[in-house]
Formats: structure tokens, sequence, C-alpha cells
């Protein structure tokens, strides 16, 4: 259990984000099964509509779910009540000042979240009583800060002015990225651009199609006049630039763009005249994939056992470390992570050499004096790429091996 698991009672500290167009109630009940928080877009949905989702959703989960909505979009009075008429019990606010709703949220019993682009605004949502931030850098996609400021920089900034919790979003899309994410201080993450690619979003199967398309380059952030979002490269962009050699006015800007042009792009599958927004991670985005299977591939869940049969309970990233070491000559074995945490090796009890798998076991007693088992377990994954996995009795955490030092075997 961390911060995020805790707060939103689910099992692993995965947000699905709200996205509009792609986050109605079939992909959000597929994360919350899959032990990830889903969440309804509300920002592209009439009130009637909205109302709908969550209905549908509440019969395909008995997991949390949540709603996402735009501060400054129409209709919010009536949005709101719904969500609490439906018994709605998280939801996440952006695009808008957080003060407005989040009084009167936490007192129908929500737990309120609210996305930022910055450490200043980050600061002034907790200073409004939301129970968490979600820190966005600008490589997401959609409407996105001013700032430019990365996800890289910007989680570790957030981190050192707030002290609720905090959750990465913008360019995460692999296990990789989570560790890193996690490692800078997040206690959970945001994923958008990777579940829009599923086959739970309700995007067109055309708009899916392209992101996997997508390569280094492909996106741009753009419209920073009206409302920075970052879109896909295509005839509606490539247009939206000629208009600006021309230097054009806000209003100008509003007629080009005119309305419904995102429902165009991601929801009726226009490729040219649509606006598709999708972030920079779709670079890294090869295929569609059901929701189960895009948590398997972040290393979350696994119905593989050790040989032995030892361990069997896997639940990936309990503890997030960066760094593992240990030494035999002094009995040392360390956990390097937002702590640090020691155990005193007792005995080497086990270890293994296979062509894909190596395996040490370790009896070791830890801080407090409890004894415990830890085995190191190095394993090539489908992709070919090194992992590590460490299990401490009977729950595992995933790491890919580009973060760390293989362990030298020790002497016989």
């Amino acid at each position: 259990m961390n911060k995020i698991t805790q707060l939103f009672n689910i099992k692993y500290p995965i947000i699905q984000g709200g996205m509009i167009w792609n986050s109605g109630y079939k992909l959000a009940s597929a994360v919350s099964n899959a032990g990830g928080l889903g969440l309804i877009g509300a920002g592209s949905m009439y009130p009637d509509v909205l109302r709908e989702h969550i209905s549908k959703c509440k019969k395909a989960t008995n997991k949390p779910f949540g709603v996402n909505v735009p501060l400054l979009y129409p209709n919010i009075e009536e949005i709101m009540q719904i969500i609490v008429e439906e018994g709605v019990k998280i939801v996440f606010t952006s695009a808008g000042n957080p003060k407005t709703w989040t009084s009167y949220l936490k007192e129908n019993g929500c737990t309120v979240v609210h996305v930022v682009s910055s450490s200043k605004f980050a600061l002034k949502a907790q200073d409004a009583g939301v129970d968490a931030v979600v820190a966005e850098g600008f490589e997401a996609g959609g409407h996105n800060g001013r700032e430019e400021t990365t996800t890289l920089t910007l989680i570790p900034m957030v981190k050192e002015k707030i002290s609720i919790s905090l959750i990465a979003a913008g360019g995460i899309a692999t296990g990789q990225g989570i560790l890193a994410t996690m490692v800078l201080g997040a206690d959970g993450v945001q994923l958008g651009s990777r579940f829009a690619a599923s086959k739970e979003s309700s995007a067109h199967d055309n708009f899916k199609q392209t992101i996997i398309n997508t390569t280094e380059g492909g996106t741009q952030l753009t419209l920073k006049e009206l409302a920075p979002v970052r879109l896909i490269k295509n005839t509606f962009y490539n247009q939206l630039q000629d208009l600006y050699k021309t230097c054009p006015t806000d209003e100008q800007l509003k007629e080009f763009l005119g309305r419904a042009r995102a429902k165009r792009g991601m929801f009726e599958g226009d490729l040219e005249d649509g606006e598709l927004e999708i972030g920079q991670i779709a670079g890294v985005i090869h295929s569609v994939e059901t929701v189960q299977t895009i948590f398997e591939t972040l290393g979350y869940m696994t119905s593989k056992k050790l040989s032995n049969g030892q361990f069997t309970n896997w639940s990936a990233f309990q503890k997030a470390a960066m760094v593992v070491s240990f030494n035999l000559e002094k009995k040392r074995f360390v956990v390097y992570a937002k702590d640090v945490q020691m155990y005193s090796i007792n005995e080497v009890l086990d270890t293994k050499s296979t062509k894909n798998d190596e395996i040490i076991t370790f009896d070791c007693t830890d801080q407090s004096g409890t004894p415990c088992l830890i085995t190191l377990a190095t394993r090539k994954n489908k992709n070919n790429l090194k992992q590590l996995y460490i299990y401490y009795d009977s729950f595992a955490v995933t790491y890919n091996m580009l973060f760390l030092k293989q362990p030298k075997q020790p002497k016989k």
C-alpha cells in the first residue's frame, strides 16, 4: 500500500486520465477492474450522457472509479449535482480554480484531486483543500500548461512544495516511466495516451491507429493564445500553422478552430480536419491492446510463479526502489529508495541459473529484527529486455535492468 492506493482504495497506484472522447464507462470500468483507478471524462459529455455513463460504470465494476471534470466547461453546476446524486466519491478537476468546487465536493463525501502544470498551481490546489494533485508535464496530450515544464523537471519541483499526495502525468506509458517518476517523488501516476490506444477506449479506431503510427516529433503544443493543446500534426495542424504566419488575432484563431474539432477527429475519426489530441509518448505506443494486457505490459500483473513455488503472490511496485546492492563479506543487503532499507544476510539459501533466469535467495533479518526471505531474480521478458524482480517474502517488485547493475553471483 502507498499513499495513492490508500487514498482511492485501489490495488495499484495507476490512474487512467479522464480524456475527452476517449474515457467512457467501458474504459473506466476496465481500468478499475484491473486494479487501477478509472475515470470517466465528463468534458465531452452532456449532463444526461454523463449520468448514463456513471450508471453503466456502476454495473460494470464494483471497484472505485471517478469522474474528471474541466471546471471551465458549460453546465458545471448540473454536472456537479449529478456526480453527488449518483454517489461518485472520487472527482478529478482541471482547467479552472479548485477553490470553486472543492469544498462542495468534500462536504458531499468526495475525494478531490486537481490537475496542475506548475508548483505554483499545486500550492493553490493544496490551499483549496484537495486531497492530491496531478502534476502534468507538457509532454502530455490535450490541453496543457503554458509553462512548457517537462514531467522530469516538474515532479521534483512540486514535491518540494506540497505535503499532499502527488500523482505524475505526461510522457508515461511504460513500467520504466512509472518507476522513474516514483523515484523523483511521485506517489502514483496518471496515464492518458496509453489508455487512449486501448480496445476499451471510446475513441474511433482511425484515431487509435493514428496513435500507434505517430513517431517522434509527430505532435506539437499549439494554440497557446486560446488554450494550449498538444495534438498530432495533420492537415488541420498544417493549416493552423499557415494561419499563424499571418499573425492572426484571437478571434481569427477561434473562427478557424470552430466547434467540435476534437469530436470530429478523436470520436468520429476524421484524421484530416479533426483535432487529434495525444501526448509525445505516442512514439513508444505500437499496438492497441486491452486494458488487462496494458497492465500486464506495465509489469503490475503476472500469473507466473518461480519454479520452486515459494513465491506465488506477486504484487509489483509495493516498494519503489532505485538501486539494490548486497555485500556477502559484510553480510549486508541494501535497498536504496525514498528511504534506505537495510537487511542483514544470515545465509545464501539458493542460487540458480537458467537460459533466461538467474536467481539468488537470501535468508535475511530486517532493521527491526524480523526474519525475512529476499530473492533477486533477473529475467528476460517477451521483448528480450532483462528485468530484475525483488521478492520480499510474498510480494515482488519489478524493475527494468536499465536502472540497475546486475548483482554479482556469490562466491562458492
